[in-house]
């Protein structure tokens, strides 16, 4: 009888492992998510559009400002970002959405795989 409180207790303490058909309603489920994002994001289009500008906007004079130091160079600098800013729109929407989506599945995955 000393022996079942020892085989209870080392399966309970023994971390059990996913089966098949758990993995693939994970994956499932991850596949789900990643539409659901990608069509939560082209709904909200324009919303992200205003986000990736105001980070333009910030970036640029923050990394204009490290980066050159001359005052006329400076202002000249952060005239050409202005004009650059719809050309950065589209790089940076079609990059958000090619990639956005997939890091955002696996950031959240990974932060319910630690349970």
């Amino acid at each position: 009888m000393s022996k079942a409180p020892i085989t209870v207790q080392s399966e309970v303490t023994a971390p059990l492992t996913k089966t098949a058909q758990e993995q693939e309603f994970e994956e499932k489920r991850l596949q789900d998510m990643l539409l659901l994002i990608e069509t939560m994001f082209l709904r909200e289009e324009t919303t992200v559009k205003l986000v990736l500008e105001c980070l333009y906007d910030i970036g640029s004079v923050n990394l204009i400002n490290k980066k050159v130091r001359r005052r006329p160079l400076n202002r000249l600098a952060k005239y050409i970002a202005r004009f650059s800013k719809p050309i950065f729109r589209i790089l940076a929407w079609r990059w958000f959405m090619k990639n956005c989506p997939t890091l955002l599945v696996n950031w959240l995955h990974g932060k319910v795989s630690k349970f």
